[in-house]
């Protein structure tokens, strides 16, 4: 099966959404749910830092020729992951209004293995 290319776009996001959960639990947020799906699109990960829900969106870019990861967040984006988030919420029995949350992004660049990492919280 040597004829399989590993380096897909998928299996890059795996890797990277990996790595970013890993930084983050280091950093002392808690793992609850990763690539949770919805008709509008997905939220890359789901973690406590405290009593706090945090949805992150996890972007790469192994170099800035066409934006950097930040930029890829586009506002389109923005409002999928909050469609996504309203969905999880309802699905989750919690109230969107009186749970504490908040969408961070974490911007990885650089080489897949040992990315640079920016770690934008409250986002938008």
């Amino acid at each position: 099966m040597s004829w399989i290319n590993k380096d897909t776009s998928h299996a890059r996001g795996k890797t990277t959404e990996a790595f970013a959960e890993q930084y983050l639990i280091k950093q002392g947020l808690t793992f609850v749910e990763r690539n949770v799906h919805c008709r509008q699109g997905e939220v890359d990960l789901i973690m406590l830092d405290g009593d706090t829900v945090v949805f992150i969106e996890v972007k790469y870019r192994k170099n800035n020729h066409f934006g950097s990861a930040i930029e890829a967040v586009s506002l389109a984006k923005q409002n999928k992951i909050k469609h996504c988030v309203a969905f999880y919420f309802h699905k989750s029995n919690l109230n969107e209004y009186n749970t504490p949350c908040r969408f961070d992004v974490i911007a990885l660049e650089g080489n897949i293995n040992q990315p640079q990492v920016t770690w934008l919280k409250n986002a938008f």
